[in-house]
């Protein structure tokens, strides 16, 4: 092969490379950052671009979709000292690739941390129970808290979400055990006054018994009087009333103690008015 011939190839294939290195085709959703001799030339946009072949180079491919990043667990000591176990999930956009990449050495890290250490601060100035139940209020403070931050690196921020914001197991355990104590004590609280309730419930049944007893004493203590009265009108003096009566319940307590099941042998005396005479010391 001559060496015009040679020549020629070389020239067409270093043409062809010079194209390549001055033509750029940037994707949609992409900025790409260009340096002219290791410094910060231009931003190429999504479409054809063409830069300057062997002085500029394309340093970074930055992506200008929405990114989520996710914040890693971490342990967060409220007010009232209870420990918490926090995460979150940040969505950011890119809006100046050259200030990400320039103006902190990781974004992604740096946001991250970031987003811990306000959470962590956000969560710290609460109670355990403001905390749990207030997501919506965590949310806002941190989002105010990072976005001017993270606007100096030309990111903006879309939303941050409270994921999962728990007790730690420890914490858990400790909050467990002590509504077990509290259910235990309520039990024991309800208890003592069902049997107070109870007690009080029975005196009274009790008191209205022993009223109702002696007002009952009392009905029989007049009708034995009105029968005592009855019988000394109808037999006159020939015969004490009161004899009359306590033969009618001699008679009848004799009556009931043959029927009992203990009872044996139940005996008469042969003259009873006799006896009830000699019971009353009459002769």
């Amino acid at each position: 092969m001559e060496p015009g011939i040679i020549i020629a190839i070389a020239i067409f294939i270093f043409f062809l490379v010079t194209v390549a290195q001055g033509v750029r085709q940037v994707p949609q959703g992409y900025k790409w950052v260009v340096q002219r001799l290791g410094k910060y030339s231009s931003s190429l946009n999504p479409g054809l671009n063409f830069i300057i072949p062997y002085i500029d180079a394309v340093a970074y491919k930055v992506t200008t979709k929405d990114i989520v990043l996710d914040i890693p667990s971490q342990e967060v000591i409220t007010m009232d000292n209870a420990v918490l176990v926090t995460n979150a999930v940040a969505y950011i956009n890119i809006v100046s690739p050259e200030k990400a990449v320039y103006g902190v050495e990781n974004y992604v890290v740096a946001i991250q941390t970031l987003v811990q250490t306000s959470l962590r601060s956000i969560v710290g100035e609460m109670s355990l129970d403001a905390a749990l139940s207030s997501r919506d209020h965590i949310k806002a403070k941190l989002k105010a808290a990072i976005s001017d931050d993270i606007a100096d690196w030309g990111i903006t921020l879309k939303t941050v979400e409270i994921q999962d914001i728990n007790p730690s197991a420890t914490m858990q355990q400790a909050m467990e055990e002590q509504a077990a104590a509290e259910r235990a004590r309520r039990a024991t609280v309800t208890r003592a006054d069902g049997e107070k309730q109870a007690a009080i419930l029975k005196a009274e049944g009790e008191l209205e018994a022993s009223r109702r007893n002696a007002e009952a004493q009392v009905v029989l203590a007049k009708a034995s009087k009105e029968a005592i009265s009855l019988v000394t009108d109808a037999i006159g003096e020939r015969e004490l009333p009161v004899v009359y009566l306590l033969g009618e319940k001699y008679i009848s307590s004799l009556q009931n103690l043959s029927s009992s099941d203990n009872a044996k042998f139940v005996v008469f005396p042969a003259d009873i008015p006799t006896a009830l005479q000699g019971m009353l010391g009459k002769k």
